[in-house]
């Protein structure tokens, strides 16, 4: 089929690439003219035959707002826009009406598989309507591994289901980096062979996983990870899942301390440990570290 590609950056490059070799037509529109196709979203959405497709791969937020805005604009009543990023599933519910009421159809698509979706394929979460799909699964064939993607529900279910995957992706890290870290402080075993360790448990082990998989990768190339600061980014997705479980009442403990150890991360002199400390002292005469 022919497709539009709007984002040209690590996961919308080698998306459009493995439509490529997937035989598909591709045309690629990024704001950086150097890697660019066509010098604009007019001209992108002019060279595509109708009904036309067009999948978005921008940052969630304003940058996919303007992006699907401005493309509602351009297309006709038949064309069809996909949006691969992390959007909130409640934004993309709402822009999946408001392209209905031009007779344009929509589908979210939540993506996983990283940087290495060219070469193993990718994980493909769909909402939209049934024929929006049917119509759009060419694409996620070539796409996707083998059994990789599905139609999981209308509009917004795609990055419900792919919030919900992150939120449990936030856990499983946080549980092998407790885990790693328990083996790299022991006071017993103080030479421990991490990567050793890492590489046993990728056979047979019940724990062992792709991410196990790249923790034995990461380990190889920086053996102490001396080279990696301990500040840890959130896309939102996990605060987006915590926020979920609060409305629906679903007890999410692990999902919610994951998270916080992310914003922990980001505090080299923490005022909360500072407080733990002082207070520690206080009632107990328990020692404190100066500076």
């Amino acid at each position: 089929m022919q497709i539009g590609v709007v984002g040209l950056g690590r996961m919308g490059a080698n998306m459009a690439e493995r439509l490529r070799r997937g035989g598909h037509q591709v045309l690629g529109y990024d704001r950086d003219p150097h890697a660019s196709e066509v010098p604009s979203l007019e001209e992108l959405v002019g060279a595509l035959q109708p009904p036309r497709a067009v999948w978005v791969m921008v940052p969630a937020g304003l940058p996919t707002e303007e992006t699907i805005t401005a493309l509602a604009a351009l297309l006709d009543r038949g064309d069809l826009v996909v949006d691969g990023g992390n959007s909130n599933f409640r934004d993309s519910m709402r822009r999946a009406g408001e392209l209905a009421e031009s007779g344009i159809l929509f589908c979210d698509a939540g993506t996983s598989g990283g940087i290495w979706g060219l070469s193993e394929g990718y994980c493909l979460m769909v909402g939209g309507p049934e024929d929006a799909f049917r119509r759009l699964e060419p694409a996620l064939e070539a796409l996707a591994q083998d059994d990789g993607y599905a139609h999981v529900g209308p509009a917004g279910a795609g990055h419900f289901v792919k919030m919900v995957h992150n939120g449990i992706e936030y856990g499983l890290l946080q549980a092998y980096a407790e885990g790693f870290e328990i083996l790299e402080g022991s006071r017993l075993f103080p030479d421990l062979d991490l990567r050793r360790i890492a590489e046993l448990w990728r056979h047979g082990s019940v724990v062992r996983s792709w991410l196990l998989d790249l923790t034995e990768r990461a380990l190889s190339a920086d053996p102490t990870l001396e080279a990696v600061r301990g500040y840890v980014e959130d896309s939102g997705e996990g605060r987006w899942t915590l926020q979920e479980a609060i409305e629906e009442g679903v007890p999410a403990p692990v999902t919610a301390l994951s998270l916080f150890a992310r914003l922990a991360s980001r505090q080299d002199d923490s005022f909360a440990m500072k407080m733990i400390a002082a207070l520690r002292e206080q009632f107990g005469g328990h020692a404190v570290r100066k500076r």
